[in-house]
Order: C-alpha cells, then sequence, then structure tokens
C-alpha cells in the first residue's frame, strides 16, 4: 500500500503508536509520520506509507496551526496537563484582556526554550529520558515564529486559543511562559493540531473510519490522489523505455517546461515512481526512485 494517509490522532496516543495502529489495519509495515504529536494532543497527524516513505525528504516544514486551552493557577513539569504539578496552586485573578495582552509578547521571532519533558537532545540522549531520570535538562533556545496568537475566550482559570507557529515550535512552552508573565503559573491543557503545513483537519480520518474503510477495500481509493501530494513540484508523465533509464539512475530529458527544481515522474495517472531533480533545462536526474 503506497501512499499518504492524514489521520485524526486520539488522545492518550503516542505518534508512535499510531504509526503501529495503522500497520496494524493496513498490513502495510513500511509507515512513517512526518512530524510527532504528544500523547495529550489531537489532530492532523499525516503518514507515509509502503514505498511513499522514501518521500519524506521531499516535505517542507511548513507552519502549523493549532486550537486547544491553557489552564492557569499552576505549572506542570512536563508543561502540560499529563505532567506533575510544580509549585503551589492559586487562584488566578486575571481578565481576558490581560490574557490577551501577555499573548501579544509572543507574536513575531522569538527565542523559545523546549520543554525539559520533550525529544530534544542534550549530549545524544532525549531530554525527556533525562527528565525522568531525575538529571538537570538545560536545553538551548530555539529561534522560532509566531505568525499568529490569538486568545478566543477566558473562563477561569481556562483559556482558549489559536495559534500558528513555524515548524519546531513547543505550544506547550507558550502555555508555560505566559503562565510565567502572568505571575500564577499555567500548562497547555488541551490541543488540537488543525492544520500541519498542506494537510488540513478536513482531510484526516480517525483510526475508526479507516479500519472501516480497510475493512470494505476502500481505503486505496479514499487517499489523497498522487498527483495531489507535494503540489509544488509539476507532474510529468513519461513512457516505459524512459522510465526504465530512470530506475537505472540514467538522467534523462522529460517534456516538462516548467522552472521547478524537482518534478513528480509517472508512469501512468495514478503511478508516481519517481522524483527528479532538474540537471539543465528538461533534463532530470532521478531522485527517489519509488519501483
Amino acid at each position: 500500500m503506497n501512499g499518504l494517509l492524514i489521520v485524526n490522532k486520539p488522545a492518550g496516543m503516542t505518534s508512535h503508536d499510531v504509526v503501529a495502529k495503522v500497520r496494524k489495519l493496513t498490513g502495510e509495515s513500511s509507515v512513517g509520520h512526518l512530524g510527532t504529536l504528544d500523547p495529550m494532543a489531537t489532530g492532523v497527524l499525516p503518514l507515509l506509507l509502503g514505498r511513499f516513505t522514501r518521500l519524506a525528504q521531499f516535505f517542507k516544514q511548513d507552519s502549523k496551526r493549532y486550537t486547544g486551552t491553557i489552564r492557569f493557577g499552576f505549572t506542570t513539569d512536563t508543561y502540560d496537563a499529563d505532567g506533575e504539578v510544580v509549585g503551589e496552586r492559586v487562584d488566578p485573578a486575571l481578565t481576558l484582556d490581560e490574557i490577551r495582552r501577555f499573548a501579544e509578547k509572543f507574536r513575531g521571532e522569538i527565542d523559545q526554550t523546549p520543554p525539559p519533558y520533550s525529544s530534544k537532545k542534550l549530549h545524544g540522549v532525549p531530554a525527556y529520558k533525562l527528565a525522568r531520570q531525575g538529571k538537570p535538562v538545560e536545553l538551548r533556545a530555539v529561534r522560532i515564529e509566531i505568525f499568529r496568537i490569538e486568545i478566543l475566550g477566558y473562563e477561569a482559570p481556562n483559556a482558549q486559543f489559536a495559534v500558528e507557529v513555524s515548524s519546531g515550535s513547543y505550544i506547550r512552552s507558550i502555555a508555560h511562559e505566559l503562565g510565567q508573565l502572568a505571575g500564577c503559573g499555567a500548562h497547555l491543557g488541551s490541543l488540537c493540531r488543525v492544520q500541519a503545513g498542506e494537510f488540513t483537519l478536513e482531510q484526516a480520518a480517525t483510526l475508526e473510519e479507516i479500519a472501516a474503510w480497510q475493512k470494505e477495500e476502500s481505503l486505496m481509493e479514499r487517499l489523497p490522489h498522487p498527483r495531489c501530494i507535494l503540489p509544488q513540484m509539476p507532474s510529468v508523465t513519461v513512457d516505459e523505455n524512459t522510465a526504465t533509464r530512470l530506475k537505472n539512475g540514467m538522467a534523462c530529458n522529460l517534456p516538462e517546461y516548467s522552472d521547478a527544481p524537482f518534478v513528480k515522474i509517472f508512469i501512468d495517472q495514478r503511478e508516481m515512481f519517481a522524483i527528479g531533480r532538474r540537471v539543465a533545462g528538461t533534463l532530470m536526474q532521478p531522485m527517489a526512485v519509488l519501483g
């Protein structure tokens, strides 16, 4: 089974859990995700199946959009609702306008320190493993960009928000630092990724839907059409002779006249078998051969 599957991840599962579940449901052993989600988070989790896992390198690290809640009044060691309480609980004396003013300080490019319970590596070891062992975790701040942050409402102690951020941003850190600004502590109460690059929640399927489609043998036809994947790349169809030469690693002149640096190469309307890199003019060098 070769294709792209956009999953609406349920809460309580790791991204690896979802990959394992999809392997079991589809019988396809080669499955990989395009960016993880924390266990408590829900929403868009794009997966590549079969030979399409070789396409992962071509997906850009685009911005991501989230909605969720921030719980004011105390912090946690993981910066979210799954963690242990750190410090005292307080009743936050905040207004919606105050929270919105605090949130505005995060707009634009900022230096963000990842949470200690994260997959960021410290001396080659994931930070969360060190944190679980009670060892000190001092991660370097990373430059990120928050394109949009909006506090949609506040009913103490929870604030509803929507945010769009660059790849590599931690929404948990935003919640934690917002609590520090407010002076009462805060953590991420809930989170849903509604868009990851070109993939949206409207396109995503639940694991239950995927199981039902597989049972009725309609899953493959419900996957995005291969010509719609990687839309920044033009598509070109070649004959069998040219396909054989490309599969053998030979550069070929292809009937493609845009100036895009990469093209998707098809044998027929649906079967994509390679990604070509422009060498000069219409001369293309195969980069990733899918079959």
